[in-house]
């Protein structure tokens, strides 16, 4: 860990370990020991290159919203460690995960102690009522499990963060990370063997199933992520389908238009 890192999880550490565990499992301490190997990806592997930090808020509830891209979450992984690598002051992110990700052994329980949290309305209410960052990919499971013909091309955004940005005053933070697509191209997805197995999606890769898990290891492509000018829409949150349909598309479009630029002014996937 470097010696910036450990400045920065030791300032994380004394503003929440006073408090412990919290109800949702999220443990500070948990957190140090998982942010070491953290800042290798982030640093040395993905060679993440942020844009707009500074549009995230130092405090206060906000919600970050993000396209969902390459198979397994990397994408989350490198959005919250730059909060915390390259932000400063630093800022831990909650990140919204899929329903299932609790029946997984281990894995569900680490997802937790790091500060993941099942992405139910209710929980993000809790959250955002203890003035939290919370990541939120609202393509769900069709945004990271998308095939490579698909790459960059937004899925649609369910509407449920949007209505509760507007019922609890949260400001929206648009999101791009430019080069997950690339890490896990997914020539194919076996729908069927997926659900036997009871997972958004079984993707066949250049390397996946053919070499065993290990297949899906990402390939080392250069993230490039850009936070957006915060958005605020006025409304109270039980506003007609419409209304709260055409603000999601307006967040949507930035989010779009975050990827273009972040496509325009990459040199190519590795560099």
């Amino acid at each position: 860990m470097s010696p910036e890192l450990r400045d920065k999880m030791t300032r994380i550490s004394a503003e929440l370990g006073d408090l412990g565990v919290d109800p949702f499992g999220f443990d500070p301490e948990t957190t140090k020991f998982a942010a070491v190997p953290l800042e290798w990806l982030y640093t040395h592997y993905f060679r993440v290159q942020t844009f707009g930090l500074e549009n995230v808020p130092e405090h206060g509830r906000v919600l970050l919203i993000a396209n969902h891209s390459g198979q397994l979450p990397f994408d989350g992984m490198m959005i919250g460690a730059a909060l915390i690598v390259d932000k400063d002051p630093p800022r831990v992110v909650r990140s919204m995960v899929e329903k299932w990700v609790p029946r997984l052994p281990f894995v569900s329980v680490l997802m937790a102690r790091v500060g993941q949290i099942v992405g139910t309305p209710d929980n993000c209410r809790r959250l955002l009522g203890r003035e939290e960052a919370i990541l939120v990919f609202p393509e769900g499971a069709r945004g990271i499990s998308k095939t490579f013909d698909k790459r960059y091309q937004l899925e649609r955004f369910g509407t449920g963060f949007l209505r509760l940005a507007l019922e609890t005053g949260t400001p929206i933070v648009p999101v791009a990370v430019v080069g997950a697509e690339e890490q896990a191209p997914s020539l194919y997805n076996l729908r069927s063997l997926a659900k036997l197995l009871g997972v958004p999606a079984f993707p066949v890769t250049p390397t996946f199933p053919l070499l065993g898990p290990m297949g899906l290891w990402p390939l080392p492509t250069r993230y490039r992520i850009y936070f957006g000018e915060p958005l605020r829409f006025p409304g109270r949150g039980d506003e007609e389908d419409e209304v709260v349909e055409a603000q999601v598309e307006e967040v949507r479009s930035a989010v779009q238009h975050l990827l273009e630029r972040g496509l325009a002014e990459r040199k190519s996937i590795f560099s």
